[in-house]
């Protein structure tokens, strides 16, 4: 998906939430804000929202001097580690773990401060699992996962990654070699290797990064190890909104000759009108 000209507020929305996290400075915030306008000037139309967001968090890192998302990644690590056991709990007592731990990655998809200033994981979580997806290729995904014994799993946002360890612990209790992809670098909210080894991910599978610091999954962007990684990956499981958008146009023969599965929520109106469906949808769709 494209730029659309209502993705020109989210981006200065996006640009304050970083200033506020980043520096309790009014003069710097001020700076930052007006810092940015050149970047969202230079936005390039044809390219994902995603692209053009990453080199807005650039100019952000480069006038703060440091990531303003760091303490909040790890407030929102441990918030998630304090929910893991009860999680864990409702996978072990489901009919279909499997279906359950899908569900609750999803629901993880919310912790996103790149868009939300303020999380209800809890809500989240029984949302998920009570609501009906507005797709749900659930099927499809457990029957390709039937004749598959790897998969490439995409990581998305800090503190939603323990959501994503008991999605990939359930894929590993059924055999499947789990490879997952952190960021190379902090980008917004993003997962890096870091926050793997935070909330315990390294120790249950392989855990690589892209060696970007794109918002999303842009190939061109990546490295050629990645990108081969990409490219001979049978089955891609692809975390967020960021990945929906720099992935779903380039997924398929062209880019890779597996199968990709993106789980999200459709969180702003730009990729929900894309989509068809309402802002908030929750969708666990083939692509």
């Amino acid at each position: 998906m494209n730029v659309h000209i209502d993705c020109f507020p989210c981006f200065l929305k996006q640009t304050l939430i970083a200033a506020r996290l980043g520096t309790d400075d009014l003069q710097l915030q001020e700076r930052i804000i007006k810092g940015v306008l050149d970047e969202i000037g230079a936005t390039d139309m044809g390219r994902p929202p995603a692209y053009s967001t990453t080199f807005l968090h650039r100019k952000i890192r480069s006038i703060l001097g440091k990531d303003p998302f760091k303490e909040n990644k790890s407030e929102y690590n441990r918030k998630a580690l304090d929910l893991y056991p009860a999680l864990k709990e409702m996978v072990r007592d489901a009919k279909d773990p499997l279906w359950t731990a899908s569900r609750l990655a999803i629901a993880g998809n919310i912790i996103d401060f790149g868009i939300y200033s303020s999380v209800d994981i809890e809500g989240a979580v029984q949302r998920a699992l009570e609501t009906p997806l507005a797709v749900d290729d659930y099927a499809e995904l457990r029957g390709s996962l039937d004749d598959c014994d790897e998969v490439l799993y995409l990581l998305d946002n800090a503190g939603e990654i323990v959501f994503d360890r008991i999605l990939i612990e359930q894929l590993r209790a059924l055999g499947i070699k789990v490879r997952a992809v952190a960021k190379g670098m902090p980008v917004l909210n993003d997962a890096t290797l870091y926050d793997a080894e935070e909330i315990g991910l390294t120790g249950v599978c392989e855990v690589i990064d892209n060696g970007s610091d794109c918002i999303g999954t842009i190939l061109d962007m990546t490295p050629e190890r990645f990108r081969k990684e990409f490219e001979n990956a049978r089955i891609i499981i692809s975390k967020g909104q960021g990945n929906f958008e720099t992935l779903y146009t380039t997924g398929g023969p062209a880019s890779n000759s597996g199968k990709i599965f993106f789980l999200l929520q459709s969180k702003c109106e730009v990729v929900s009108r894309e989509l068809g469906h309402e802002k908030g949808a929750m969708l666990l769709m083939a692509g």
